[in-house]
């Protein structure tokens, strides 16, 4: 199989046989892999983990504010051009 990286890759057919099973191994040993023709093509992870991976903490004004480059004396300058012509 090609481009698993995780310990157990599940075909689909096996994925969908045993379904409960895929899930129960999704909350308790992390994502699985889900391979079409010996490619994985689906990932399935917990509901916890999928929240804790795609939530967002702070403003983007607090990102910014953290940047090492804050205090680096960079000076961006915006460059002098005319506008563009559009054809509306």
């Amino acid at each position: 199989m090609t481009d698993v990286i995780h310990d157990h890759a599940w075909s689909v057919a096996e994925a969908k046989a045993r379904l409960s099973e895929l899930l129960d191994h999704a909350i308790s040993d992390g994502p699985q892999a889900i391979t079409r023709r010996g490619r994985e093509v689906v990932i399935v992870v917990s509901a916890e983990e999928w929240h804790k991976k795609t939530s967002r903490t702070g403003s983007l004004a607090e990102f910014f504010a953290a940047s090492p480059l804050r205090d680096s004396g960079l000076d961006v300058e915006r460059v002098a051009m005319a506008p563009r012509d559009v054809a509306l």
